[in-house]
């Protein structure tokens, strides 16, 4: 009976991993259809790619930073339990691996891509581990503090602020220090020339997929079969709606910001999935939702910062919203089932954002001082790193 139970927790967990790993397909499509034709080839070979080195840093460095286990024990010594620490390191990786697949939105038409290929190394082997495992883990204590402080500690169920938020917040440090596009904006602050969406079935494609994978982010997040809750599933379909109607609304049916608006729900839930009430999460996705298009056209139009998949509104701010509603929606007064603190959600949240501004700024501030981080004006004239676009114009064989 408990092989059959360690055996039932490991295909859930496979399972989660397979439906996040198809996420990264989302990330894809959704980067390929927002970004020019001539970039279309390097986002897919890009995101791909740092699949492939996210597997390795995580592998051998990030995942023994943040849980302190390494994979150098005999064959029979990891395969205990039906292999279940194997399939729980993979489907956690899906979710490491996630950051820089955010990052590469924001970064997308001019930043290098062996650098980038470097960064999402560094920040998959150090970085991330170092905020997972204080918060999934309760490294250095810093948990035990906030519930001696709060009552209760940081809740992250599925990661608003781990993943998205930590996502999002270093993507700005990078977004910034490249700087805009070439011919972004005009010497008046005016948005300049034709950088419209190249393909909005491909967008939609990436958007849907995203969606579809996120029930396997979430729900799976419980790790093992006897956590499943249709609560979880029921919060994350209400807050994708609620993302979706808000940004169909408030972003004037501009189809980005349709197919966006739902991923900004799904951000916000993910904190909060295992213990808000539904009605709460239709009105967190759709706070999200909102959230997302005033920032995305602010941060565009006025501040003059291009970034090109809108990844720091989608899951900096939106996943910061969520760690913080979490504390608000989650309460019994507000239909949840408690167990958590405002108070600890803002500390959190707060100092998930932080810990993650700084990781970008030191990590592509040191990267673009020593080696560079943007392509050359011919470069991103041709489209994205020459190197790889070359790929597109390989004969069939």
């Amino acid at each position: 009976m408990e092989s059959l139970q360690t055996g039932s927790n490991v295909l859930f967990v496979l399972l989660g991993a397979i439906l996040v790993l198809f996420m990264h397909a989302g990330f894809a499509f959704l980067e390929v259809g927002t970004v020019r034709q001539k970039n279309q080839v390097n986002a897919l070979v890009k995101i791909f790619t740092d699949f492939g080195i996210s597997t390795i840093a995580y592998f051998f460095i990030g995942y023994q930073v943040a849980y302190g286990m390494d994979f150098f024990a005999s064959a029979s010594e990891l395969s205990v339990d039906n292999g279940y620490e194997l399939v729980k390191f993979f489907f956690l990786l899906t979710f490491a691996a996630a950051i820089p697949a955010i990052i590469s939105g924001g970064i997308a038409e001019r930043a290098k891509f062996y650098p980038q290929l470097f960064a999402s190394l560094v920040i998959v082997a150090f970085a991330y581990p170092l905020f997972e495992g204080i918060v999934w883990a309760g490294n250095f204590g810093i948990q035990e503090k906030i519930a001696q402080l709060t009552g209760h500690e940081f809740h992250d169920f599925a990661g608003s602020i781990v993943v998205h938020g930590m996502g999002g917040w270093i993507a700005l440090g990078a977004v910034v220090l490249l700087g805009a596009r070439a011919g972004r904006y005009r010497q008046d602050g005016s948005i300049g020339g034709a950088f419209a969406p190249s393909s909005i079935p491909f967008l939609a494609l990436g958007a849907w997929i995203l969606t579809v994978g996120w029930f396997g982010f979430n729900v799976m997040s419980a790790q093992e079969v006897g956590g499943i809750s249709g609560l979880v599933a029921m919060n994350s379909l209400m807050a994708m709606v609620g993302g979706l109607l808000a940004a169909l609304f408030v972003g004037k049916n501009d189809p980005g910001f349709v197919h966006n608006g739902p991923l900004a729900g799904l951000v916000a839930v993910c904190a909060g999935s295992d213990v808000m009430h539904p009605m709460g999460s239709l009105i967190v996705g759709a706070v999200a939702g909102v959230l997302f298009v005033w920032f995305f056209t602010l941060a565009q139009n006025k501040w003059r910062i291009d970034d090109v998949l809108g990844v720091w509104p989608l899951h900096g701010i939106c996943g910061a919203w969520g760690g913080i509603a979490c504390g608000v929606f989650g309460l019994e007064q507000f239909g949840g089932l408690g167990g958590v603190s405002l108070i600890a959600q803002v500390i959190g949240s707060v100092g998930g954002i932080i810990f993650a501004l700084i990781a970008g700024f030191v990590i592509y501030g040191l990267i673009k001082a020593f080696v560079g981080l943007r392509l050359s004006e011919e470069e991103e004239h041709n489209g994205a790193d020459l190197s790889i676009h070359k790929i597109s114009s390989t004969p069939n064989i």
